[in-house]
């Protein structure tokens, strides 16, 4: 089985995605990583040096690859994955379970405001404008990430508690 992990920057994917396949002892990939092994660099050059849809189209190749490679893992993607170039539709694939780790802007805004110099579509976002930007990118990418097998609510939860959410699902 193959367990991808989708939602928001922030919301806990990568974290919850390194301790659901410790509990679940099958391997644990992060699509960011991933990419940033097969192309060389990293996610913030290739947004500086080659650009957002350079990026996206390396992110759906990369993706593509690990839904089709056999075996058992936990994946956890970027935020914006699943609405680009039908990655959405993958989610579908026989053998994949999707979760949605949905968490609410409040918790986003709170998570997100220190960590914005690692993040490049947040770089140019002011304290004022990250709530906006959160609301407005949430309402857009909201169909796609609706397209999960589950959707698991975060917010005021533990690490524990939503890996054990999910391992019970998986049961």
């Amino acid at each position: 089985m193959k367990i991808v992990l989708l939602g928001y920057m922030g919301c806990g994917k990568s974290v919850i995605g390194a301790f659901l396949s410790k509990k679940l002892n099958i391997p644990f990939l992060d699509l960011d990583h991933e990419i940033e092994k097969s192309s060389q660099q990293t996610i913030s050059e290739m947004f500086q040096t080659k650009g957002e849809i350079y990026f996206r189209k390396k992110e759906h190749e990369v993706f593509k690859s690990l839904v089709n490679k056999p075996g058992e893992f936990v994946l956890s993607l970027g935020g914006g994955t699943p609405c680009y170039y039908y990655n959405h539709e993958l989610l579908q694939n026989e053998g994949v379970v999707s979760i949605y780790l949905k968490a609410s802007v409040d918790t986003l805004v709170s998570r997100l405001s220190n960590e914005k110099e690692n993040r490049p579509l947040l770089h140019m976002q002011d304290e004022n404008s990250l709530k906006d930007f959160i609301n407005k990118h949430l309402f857009d990418r909201n169909y796609y990430y609706y397209q999960a097998t589950k959707t698991i609510v975060v917010d005021d939860k533990s690490i524990n508690q939503i890996v054990d959410e999910i391992a019970s699902i998986l049961a």
